[in-house]
């Protein structure tokens, strides 16, 4: 009996100091290459164990409800700004986090986070325009300006051909900036301008689409879309790993457009704060910050990870403008509780008719 005692202990022993050597990262989807996981692990001598979220509303919910259990989480500007707010997040000792000399200074000590007192920029994406370039060129449309996408002389040409992603927040901001606005005007005259601009363009989209238009523009049966840069790269990886005549390329607009910072934080109740903090000085490192890049064509605030990303990604001025084209790219700020139902409001308007 003792013998078995004495087993089962040392079981429970090994099993509880298992369990204490996880790192949970709690992620969007396809946010991180497999090998740069497998480095971690057997750079920390630990697990990597992930959950994923599809949007940041369904993130923050999740944390609303009362989900813990988080070391690391990746949230964009807007719902980091929401974070804060809440008190839900643990301050960084920056000591630990050699590597974060390694950040490109342009994004750091945005709106959302002035000093980086919660948050490391991880990487982004901007919000643009993906097309088909041969059918693009035979009907002569220029994609580099939201004209492409809202200009009712344009969508003529390609009508039922053009899908915009199922966001009030993304094809509101993209309207606004096609007026000449900010994207994070909160003029609710504006606001009536940009809800009448898409409107007039909607009768001629195939559909509000975020999450397989990927698919759509790589088989062809859609010839333009608004859409993530990232999406978009992909989109023609495919397109190409499938044969097609044809590119899809990105469409930058002369407006401006969205850039989404994702940035890594750690949660006021992560099991493991000493294990997310070398996480993030891991994830500074240039080298791993890079196969990000090369997996999904993100952004990459990590100046010294340039060296390491493909040169098709590294020179496509979309996912890295220069610096007027980073003058023209604004972050979505979080809305006040009015702002969000005046928003709602309109967005149920645009879909019902």
């Amino acid at each position: 009996m003792k013998k078995l005692l004495a087993i089962a202990s040392l079981l429970l022993a090994s099993f509880s100091a298992h369990a204490a050597d996880e790192l949970r990262l709690y992620n969007w989807n396809n946010y991180i290459a497999p090998e740069t996981v497998q480095r971690f692990e057997t750079f920390c001598k630990c697990k990597v164990v992930q959950t994923y979220y599809g949007d940041n509303e369904e993130m923050l919910a999740k944390l609303a409800a009362g989900a813990k259990g988080y070391d690391i989480i990746v949230p964009t500007g807007n719902a980091l700004d929401a974070l804060i707010k809440q008190q839900a997040l643990l301050p960084l000792d920056k000591g630990q986090l050699p590597n974060l000399k390694n950040v490109n200074p342009s994004y750091l000590n945005t709106d959302f986070d002035k000093g980086n007192k919660y948050s490391v920029p991880y990487a982004y994406t901007v919000t643009v325009m993906g097309y088909n370039d041969q059918k693009m060129k035979e009907l002569g449309i220029s994609v580099d300006s939201w004209a492409a996408i809202f200009d009712p002389k344009i969508l003529a040409k390609i009508k039922g051909k053009v899908t915009v992603l199922d966001s009030a927040n993304e094809l509101m901001a993209a309207a606004l900036k096609y007026l000449g606005y900010s994207a994070n005007d909160t003029d609710e005259q504006h606001w009536q301008q940009a809800k009448d601009v898409i409107l007039k363009a909607k009768p001629y989209w195939a559909a509000f689409n975020g999450s397989s238009y990927i698919k759509e523009l790589t088989v062809g049966n859609i010839w333009l879309a608004h859409g993530y840069s990232n999406d978009i790269f992909q989109a023609d990886v495919d397109a190409q790993k499938a044969g097609r005549k044809f590119h899809i390329r990105h469409g930058m607009p002369k407006e401006g457009a969205v850039l989404a910072l994702d940035s890594m934080v750690i949660h006021k109740a992560a099991p493991r704060p000493d294990l997310a903090l070398k996480f993030i000085n891991f994830m500074l490192d240039g080298k791993n910050a890079a196969e990000l890049s090369n997996l999904i064509g993100s952004g990459n605030p990590n100046a010294d990870a340039a060296k390491y990303i493909k040169p098709e990604i590294a020179d496509n001025p979309v996912i890295f403008p220069d610096k007027a084209g980073f003058a023209k790219l604004e972050m979505l700020k979080d809305l006040n509780s009015k702002q969000r139902r005046a928003i709602n409001r309109i967005w149920t308007e645009i879909r019902a008719r």
